[in-house]
């Protein structure tokens, strides 16, 4: 065999072997990120078997339902991703596997026309031809077009070879991609049991916390806290723009180059017209002094709570960037929002969030879905310039 043919036959036999083997890589990465999930998903769990034994960690049992029950859903957005993503796939393998086949039959339907035809007539008809040449010009004229007559018959059973190989591969991984969609669809079955579980322990420690006072005003305690730790992590990302500024106009000096223009936000021109982080719902707690319903004690509300079922979409308010993605207890996940020249939003009680910090956001593009606070589904809204908070409600467009 010539080098040619040689590599001709290594390519035939291997390039299936190495699709496969990239199917293969793809769905052990798929599998690897899974399973860091489920394993951060396992940890919570045996908090939870610990905080269950202790009456006084109920508080700090309800937060880690909370976070448990953002992995699961977590892990059941992105096993319905993985599903729909291996549907597609499975189908263009179908329908390729249904064309390597049409394929297949034209090559052989041909082929088989062709031995047929020599079997009847033999080889006398090629002598035949060569013979009743009329001239030496046509003799040779016949000769060449038999030799790649006869070439072109090789060339014939080398493609259906080729194409068997193809097809018997692309069987195969599509055997092999409909027995993951199965497991994908299994799986995430018993993960929505596993929520629907949780949810339902969730709401017997709610309904126990809620009828004790001491836990009631271990809450405020945490809100109060958490309001804390939230202007602090402000309080830092102020200082962290600052510096940066300072960096850029530092590089931009030395390189003699103009400093770059910081983004021109226009969130200050919209105050009374910003549209509503939900699409619906009520303001059940205002920004300022409020009065607990129970304790009857005096608190401070940063922000508004807007009350709201749980997994409704939640959007930015204007364009920005995410700065922050975090996560407080009393306020579970949340999101900061940068809005350039000092203003930012907070968005917090996430059940879920749809975006990564440092990502550009265009007012009106989903962020996450609203969740649950110990006093119900809710979403809490703050907006702030610099370091002081703004009344959000001087801010929103009115309905």
């Amino acid at each position: 065999m010539t080098r040619v043919g040689t590599y001709a036959a290594f390519v035939l036999l291997f390039c299936p072997l190495l699709a496969h083997a990239s199917t293969q890589d793809e769905l052990k990465k798929r599998q690897q990120e899974l399973q860091t999930i489920r394993d951060q998903i396992r940890q919570y769990e045996t908090k939870i078997k610990q905080q269950q034994a202790n009456e006084k960690e109920s508080l700090d049992l309800l937060d880690t339902y909370d976070r448990k029950g953002t992995l699961l859903r977590r892990l059941i957005a992105r096993l319905h991703a993985d599903e729909e993503d291996l549907q597609v796939k499975t189908d263009a393998t179908r329908k390729g596997a249904q064309v390597q086949e049409s394929q297949l039959a034209f090559l052989k339907k041909h082929y088989a026309s062709y031995v047929t035809s020599v079997y009847k007539s033999g080889r006398i008809h090629d002598v035949e031809l060569l013979l009743s040449a009329a001239s030496i010009n046509q003799f040779y004229i016949r000769t060449e077009y038999l030799k790649r007559f006869t070439d072109q018959r090789k060339n014939d059973a080398k493609r259906i070879l080729k194409k068997k190989l193809q097809i018997e591969d692309t069987q195969a991984r599509l055997q092999q991609q409909l027995s993951e969609e199965q497991r994908l669809i299994s799986e995430k079955g018993a993960e929505e049991d596993r929520l629907a579980s949780l949810a339902a322990d969730r709401r017997d420690v709610l309904s126990q916390i809620r009828k004790n006072k001491r836990l009631l005003q271990r809450e405020i305690e945490r809100q109060t806290r958490a309001a804390k730790d939230l202007e602090d992590m402000i309080t830092q990302l102020i200082e962290e723009d600052r510096l940066k500024k300072e960096k850029e106009a530092e590089e931009a000096h030395t390189a003699k180059v103009p400093e770059p223009v910081p983004p021109s936000g226009s969130f200050e021109a919209h105050r009374g017209k910003l549209p509503w982080p939900v699409a619906e719902g009520k303001i059940v707690a205002r920004f300022g002094i409020q009065k607990h319903p129970t304790l009857k004690t005096i608190t401070q509300n940063t922000g508004i709570d807007i009350l709201v079922q749980s997994g409704t979409p939640v959007v930015a308010v204007a364009d920005g960037e995410v700065s922050k993605i975090w996560w407080l207890p009393s306020y579970g996940n949340l999101i900061i929002m940068n809005h350039y020249n000092g203003y930012r939003t907070v968005y917090t009680h996430l059940a879920d969030i749809s975006v990564s910090e440092g990502q550009k956001v265009n007012g009106g593009e989903e962020i996450g879905t609203s969740g649950e606070s110990i006093d119900g589904p809710r979403l809490h809204f703050e907006v702030w310039k610099d370091r002081d908070k703004q009344n959000p409600e001087l801010w929103l467009s009115r309905r």
